[in-house]
């Protein structure tokens, strides 16, 4: 039990998302407890690799969301919990799959699982995860969640594909980008949120209106997730400032500052963007590059626009202290960066 309460305690408690950390602080102790009980296996790398990423924290943003959309309706089962446990589970192996991808070294503070395991061990324990993820909806025995589940799995697949066709390439657009992030990060937002009403038995108004939320916090979330990777600190990231800019990732920052930039800022960005040997000099000239072209104020401005329509998502969904603390999680997204 130490161990599932250390777990508890790395649920968020900052200013913003108290009330829902408050509010399903019962379920989520029991969502980690599961977790912990599906990391196990008898192959010992499993559960080495699988809590190095989960004991390290991270915001739980996408299981609270679970629960609380389906308690918001009064939800009396363990479904949801179990759900939100694939939900952690599916999140956690992207993580892993995207960290190899991306070539990272670190992740929430700490080194990424591939650096000290390898690459393949990371791949493959992502795919546990995955696995495992899926076993537990069957188990809940709801064909339409799993089948939510399911297509965001497939979803997020299909953004991690994107998102590579579009790194490095400077002639992204804003569409384009938009697109990656849907699929690769509000996708799972959407279907977290949306399997709450399904649970509890809802019409597909109260779906609709959940997984609208989510779909709108999602693309917030990563918006100033690519303000931050410029504008933020390590801590704020967990990861090294400038990471998407060594990688050669075109995040909505870079898509701005290219449009607007002259031929010669523009040539810039190619050589930083396609090459791979940038450096902290470099780094600061595309920093100072979108300063110059209010690039990342613009990027948290479309990242407020998108918490405003998950706001008013809200709306059409019961009143309430879950709606309310649902409020304060959009706000507390975009103030990560205010």
């Amino acid at each position: 039990m130490a161990v599932v309460a250390s777990l508890s305690n790395q649920t968020p408690s900052q200013p913003g998302i108290q009330s829902l950390v408050d509010l399903v602080s019962k379920g989520m102790e029991d969502v980690n407890q599961i977790i912990l009980s599906k990391a196990g296996s008898n192959v010992e790398l499993i559960p080495e690799i699988a809590r190095h990423l989960i004991s390290s924290g991270g915001k739980r943003l996408r299981p609270m969301l679970t629960l609380a959309c389906a308690n918001m309706f009064g939800y009396r089962g363990d479904g949801h919990v179990v759900l939100a446990a694939s939900v952690e589970f599916m999140h956690t192996a992207t993580l892993l799959h995207d960290d190899v991808v991306d070539e990272s070294d670190m992740r929430r503070g700490k080194l990424a699982a591939r650096k000290l395991w390898g690459n393949q061990a990371s791949v493959l324990v992502g795919d546990y995860l995955l696995g495992q993820a899926f076993k537990m909806m069957v188990d809940v025995g709801s064909l339409e969640a799993l089948r939510v589940l399911s297509e965001a799995s497939a979803i997020i697949a299909e953004g991690e594909v994107l998102q590579l066709g579009a790194a490095k390439n400077i002639k992204t657009s804003e569409a384009e980008y938009l697109r990656v992030i849907e699929a690769k990060t509000a996708a799972l937002f959407a279907a977290a949120a949306e399997v709450g009403p399904i649970i509890a038995g809802q019409d597909e108004a109260m779906r609709a209106a959940a997984r609208t939320y989510g779909m709108e916090l999602g693309l917030a979330f990563q918006l100033v997730d690519d303000a931050l990777d410029y504008g933020g600190s390590s801590a704020d990231l967990g990861k090294d400032i400038g990471d998407d800019f060594r990688e050669g990732k075109i995040t909505l920052p870079v898509v701005f500052s290219i449009q607007r930039g002259t031929d010669q800022e523009v040539a810039f960005w190619q050589r930083c963007l396609e090459g791979d040997d940038v450096t902290d000099a470099d780094l600061q000239e595309a920093i100072a590059l979108m300063k110059k072209y209010d690039a990342i104020a613009d990027t948290v401005e479309r990242a407020k626009s998108y918490g405003a329509n998950a706001i008013k998502a809200l709306d059409r969904l019961p009143a309430g202290s879950h709606r309310d603390a649902l409020a304060e999680a959009v706000a507390f997204c975009i103030a990560r960066v205010s």
